[in-house]
């Protein structure tokens, strides 16, 4: 089979593979339909995340189509449409049991990290009923490889971890896909005000169009100033940094009032300063998360409804024997106008 492989920091290569087969009797064996490159892989190109190994095939989100299950499978069948979880979870594990799964003693994020992932012909899915979901006849599939992980990700570890509530504040640090998840799962909260803020003019439009109050290019504005002067020289009460960068993390903590919450959802691969000579007498919480997908039910519930709509994350489509293509523009996305890309199994 085709699959996008990890060779070196800097390097992918479109390769040949085997198919994978059953190892365990929790196995499933998917045909993935369609797939999407996430800022994490660009993340692992870049060597910020060192488990991955050279010759790993990359991904982690996507949908497709039952081709085999081992015997303890009882959710799926072969022919069941299914959308794929970034991660992986057993379910029976301590950790599993506290709805954690993204540290699930024998799951957790291994697609495309510490097994081969998704951007490939085929991928084998560990614990398929906790890792895996039936989508509903009739749905948009293409929009639910939004389902994966941006959406989820955005609001579990800056909505929920940030704790948005009716008429608060807020203000988002990159208005990348993960930001955008974030701004829009936000309004199920019902916020007064939600200031965007990136250094991509295009972005931060489409932002203000899926409901963002205000938009801030830091490249044009002092940042901190203009946060201020929007909420009475308060600061907001949740800041959500959505990038990945220490300068960006350290931006959201001088943003915040006191009692508020840091939600950090960006990848990080280097150290961040903490201010603690100011920041140790404000009363604020920062919290990190790795997604736990514990909300895909409701989101994918949200979306069947009508109530939540991910096709307007998706600017660009390509066929796996183009993914090499697809990184590039997925890598270059201010030049490209791009959000999330759409990549088709056509083999």
């Amino acid at each position: 089979m085709k699959a996008l492989v990890y060779k070196n920091v800097g390097q992918v290569a479109l390769e040949e593979k085997p198919i994978p087969g059953l190892i365990a009797s929790t196995d499933a064996i998917v045909r993935v339909v369609k797939t999407t490159i996430c800022g994490t892989d660009l993340h692992i190109i870049k060597g910020d995340v060192k488990e991955v190994v050279h010759g790993l095939t990359l991904g982690h989100e996507g949908i497709g189509i039952i081709e085999e299950t081992g015997d303890n499978v009882t959710h799926f069948k072969k022919g069941d449409h299914v959308l794929i979880s970034c991660i992986t979870s057993c379910g029976k594990c301590e950790n599993c049991r506290k709805g954690m799964y993204s540290h699930c003693h024998e799951g957790g994020w291994i697609l495309g990290h510490l097994i081969d992932g998704t951007q490939a012909e085929y991928v084998r899915i560990p614990f398929a009923d906790t890792s895996l979901y039936h989508i509903p006849a009739g749905t948009n599939e293409e929009s639910l490889v939004m389902l994966s992980d941006i959406l989820p990700t955005g609001f579990e570890c800056g909505v929920l971890n940030g704790q948005v509530q009716p008429g608060s504040t807020v203000a988002i640090v990159g208005a990348g896909p993960i930001g955008l998840a974030a701004l829009t799962t936000a309004q199920f909260f019902s916020p007064a005000e939600i200031i965007m803020i990136d250094t991509d003019n295009h972005r931060l439009e489409v932002a203000k169009k899926m409901g963002a109050t205000h938009a801030i290019n830091s490249n044009q504005e002092n940042v901190i100033e203009a946060v201020m002067a929007l909420t009475e020289f308060e600061g907001v009460d949740t800041a959500m940094e959505a990038v990945g960068l220490p300068a960006t993390f350290e931006l959201c903590t001088r943003l915040i009032k006191p009692g508020g919450r840091v939600a950090n959802i960006g990848v990080h691969g280097k150290s961040v300063t903490l201010a603690m000579e100011d920041l140790w007498s404000q009363n604020i919480t920062i919290t990190t998360r790795l997604v736990d997908t514990c909300t895909t039910p409701m989101l994918l519930k949200t979306v069947v409804a009508k109530k939540l709509d991910p096709v307007s994350f998706i600017t660009h489509w390509f066929k796996l024997s183009e993914i090499e293509a697809a990184y590039k523009t997925f890598g270059n996305a201010a030049e490209e106008k791009a959000l999330k890309v759409i990549i088709t199994n056509e083999f």
